[in-house]
């Protein structure tokens, strides 16, 4: 079908790729992945004929028809409806459609012959080419991909880029190509429109090549995976999981392979060093060289998918309720989004917020960071200190910073090695770190301003689709952080792998209220399936904690509770004062045993020893008392 042969692509001196090969043939499910930078997106360019290969071939068949979606796209502008421009894709219906009118024009005064039979031919085509039922079909799409019937009248340039994008897919899937290059095809989209174009690609009969971050995606859809790593392309029989237990394998059987090849070419130098002085061995160690030259070396396993080595630090924890929402309402001129909503978020929730898109999840997440006008009541709990991540806060990046003193201004606590580990897993590397926030593309400050939140001092993070514009191996670095993170938060995002690893509770909103789903995304999906059935609703709550009514407290009542609460505050700063010595001694007796004469003598080690499980129990109970005590002074803030 396409026949990729030898392929090397230059970017100044740098080969992105070097004779690099990839046959796709009829019917096969593609995966194109690799880190960022890799070209994969240079690569469909190439396919396409917009760029030109340095050297090599990219050959096909003269009539295949290909169906290209890439971020491109975004800036293609239009006032008809979203409706027409999806149904451009009809090209030769279309001009039969405006022939047929013409001539049914014509003939209200021409009844020749030559024109009843130019109209009879013409419908017949149109017939043959099922023109009666493209606006169906193009119906059909556009509301699989999230647009009701009142969306398909308005004008494309009314929607914003992400809505933009699914029209162009909507519009390239009608043209029914033989085979499909998508350039992550799900970005912007939510997770019903994901679901929808899952099925859809699984029913088409062409080729399909999908660069996406999106495992679930990949995984659901293609039945090979091409890895782009090094200037070459790799291939893998099987979805995503398979690829990475049959890379693991490779790479297992590689390190094994280059292990034995170094342990030979040592002996085989031994050997030529040894005899190469030897007149009557010189011609043998000449000969063993010559060969060593030849060997055609294998190369160690290279561990390109970072891991986090670095902790979260925040310096109090926050007391039991981080927020409570109670009777919140919302709405905009043309929906309503919360009516009488209740919501409560506890210390150690990990919340995923899901849904479709305008369903309010990013309207939510402002409420709860204070962001956004509302009715009702939303309190933030004791010692709650928030950081809240989402694109459009890009602009708060400081343009004449370099991306390391960007980090350095935020988290003067991180050390210069820690905050570079950081950045490197954001695919900010070696002299990147010093590039000037200005000069960043909208990926990569997005990445920059994600970095910023892992360092924060917050114990609640807000974040609002924080995988937008990372690869694969950037999603499972943020993933890992939050994993460690022992703080709170609540996240939307579409990509489900993500939710899946780091949520323990749903959130969706239904009903114009806030429901709960206390599990994993997974559990959640299959009782929406069950539910789905069988209208089961078990496992479904409010998110909200429910308070028995209480009667107004009398004066004399509340002079007490105000002395109480100047007591338990006091307390609580000496005991503040108290952890931070226990720590500080901690710290020193940790110094104390990495001594050399105190971890070399084996009774200084064990009386160090005891004395640091001493220290640490007596932390870890003054700790407790502190959360004991912040409870305490909330409940009675609350009451």
């Amino acid at each position: 079908m396409i026949a990729i042969n030898d392929l090397t692509f230059l970017i100044g001196s740098r080969a992105l790729y070097d004779e690099a090969n990839w046959h796709i043939k009829p019917g096969e499910r593609i995966g194109l992945i690799g880190a960022n930078g890799t070209g994969k997106s240079t690569l469909l360019k190439i396919i396409v004929g917009e760029y030109q290969p340095s050297s090599g071939t990219v050959s096909m068949s003269k009539d295949i028809k290909i169906g290209y979606l890439n971020q491109d796209l975004l800036s293609y502008d239009s006032h008809h409806s979203i409706l027409h421009v999806a149904m451009e894709a009809f090209e030769r219906q279309n001009q039969l459609h405006d022939e047929i009118e013409i001539l049914l024009k014509k003939i209200e005064t021409d009844y020749s012959e030559e024109t009843l039979n130019k109209l009879s031919d013409k419908q017949m085509e149109f017939e043959a080419l099922d023109g009666y039922n493209i606006e169906y079909r193009a119906n059909e799409i556009l509301a699989g991909l999230g647009f009701s019937a009142e969306d398909q009248h308005r004008p494309l340039n009314t929607f914003s880029g992400g809505w933009r994008m699914r029209v162009m897919l909507a519009k390239i899937l009608l043209q029914s190509p033989d085979i499909l290059l998508l350039d992550e095809p799900t970005n912007h989209m939510d997770l019903p429109s994901i679901k929808w174009l899952e099925t859809y690609l699984n029913s088409f009969e062409g080729a399909i090549v999908i660069v996406s971050h999106d495992r679930y995606f990949l995984d659901r859809i293609v039945n090979r995976i091409v890895e782009s790593r090094k200037g070459k392309l790799t291939t893998y029989a099987g979805n995503y999981s398979f690829y990475l237990e049959e890379k693991a394998l490779r790479e297992e059987i590689q390190k094994g392979e280059f292990k034995n090849q170094q342990a030979k070419i040592k002996q085989e130098e031994r050997l030529i060093e040894r005899f190469k002085a030897k007149a009557s061995k010189a011609k043998m160690a000449q000969s063993r060289m010559k060969a060593l030259d030849k060997l055609e070396r294998v190369e160690d396993v290279d561990n390109d998918n970072p891991t986090v080595n670095f902790r979260f630090k925040f310096s109090k924890p926050s007391g039991r309720h981080v927020v409570r929402l109670e009777h919140v309402y919302k709405s905009y001129p043309a929906i309503d989004i919360l009516a009488d909503a209740d919501g409560v978020i506890e210390k150690g929730d990990k919340i995923a917020l899901i849904g479709a898109n305008g369903k309010g999840k990013s309207t939510l997440l402002r409420i709860i960071a204070g962001t956004e006008s509302f009715e009702g009541m939303c309190e933030t709990g004791h010692n709650v200190s928030t950081t809240f991540f989402a694109q459009h806060q890009l602009e708060s990046l400081h343009l004449e910073n370099s991306i390391l003193e960007e980090l350095q201004a935020f988290a003067p606590k991180h050390t210069d090695t820690e905050l570079r580990s950081i950045l490197g897993c954001f695919l900010f590397s070696g002299d990147d770190v010093f590039k000037k926030i200005r000069v960043l593309s909208g990926g990569e400050k997005s990445r920059v301003a994600l970095a910023k939140s892992l360092t924060t001092d917050s114990n609640f993070l807000i974040l609002d689709e924080p995988t937008n514009h990372l690869d694969i191996q950037s999603v499972n670095i943020l993933i890992q952080a939050l994993q460690q993170y022992e703080g709170t938060f609540i996240a939307v995002s579409h990509d489900r792998y993500f939710l899946d690893n780091v949520a323990n509770k749903i959130w969706f909103i239904e009903g114009q209220n806030i429901q709960e789903y206390p599990g994993t995304y997974q559990e959640y999906e299959e009782w929406q399936a069950r539910r789905a059935k069988t209208g089961d609703q078990g496992g479904i709550k409010p998110a909200k904690a429910q308070k028995p009514k209480k009667e107004a407290p009398k004066p004399s009542e509340l002079e007490e509770r105000k002395k109480q609460l100047k007591k338990l505050n006091q307390q609580l700063q000496t005991l503040e004062e108290e952890i931070s010595q226990k720590e500080q001694n901690l710290k020193d007796i940790e110094g104390e045993i990495a001594q050399e004469a105190v971890f070399s003598d084996a009774t200084k080690l064990k009386d160090a020893n005891e004395r640091y499980a001493k220290a640490k129990e007596s932390l870890g109970a003054a700790q407790l008392h502190w959360e004991e005590l912040a409870e305490e002074i909330m409940v009675l803030e609350n009451d």
